[in-house]
């Protein structure tokens, strides 16, 4: 029986997973609020922001229209 493989988040998922937590705070947002506007719970909202799980596009996007920002806001710094 084929391993099944495990991905965990490298360096540009944990880059979008600071840049995502450090606006979420500057907008003056719990975990719980954004997790109710995007649809998920606030647990996974902690993973996201941890870089445990990998955010997907849409949940990314959902997130940028949240923030009111482009989603390339997540990806500036990145070389």
């Amino acid at each position: 029986m084929a391993k099944k493989s495990v991905k965990r988040a490298n360096s540009f998922d944990q880059h979008v997973a600071l840049r995502l937590r450090a606006k979420r705070k500057e907008l003056g947002l719990s975990q719980t609020q954004l997790a109710d506007v995007i649809g998920t719970t606030f647990q996974q909202v902690q993973k996201y922001e941890k870089g445990t799980n990998r955010i997907s596009a849409g949940r990314l996007w959902q997130v940028a229209k949240c923030f009111k920002v482009p989603i390339e806001y997540f990806f500036d710094g990145l070389k």
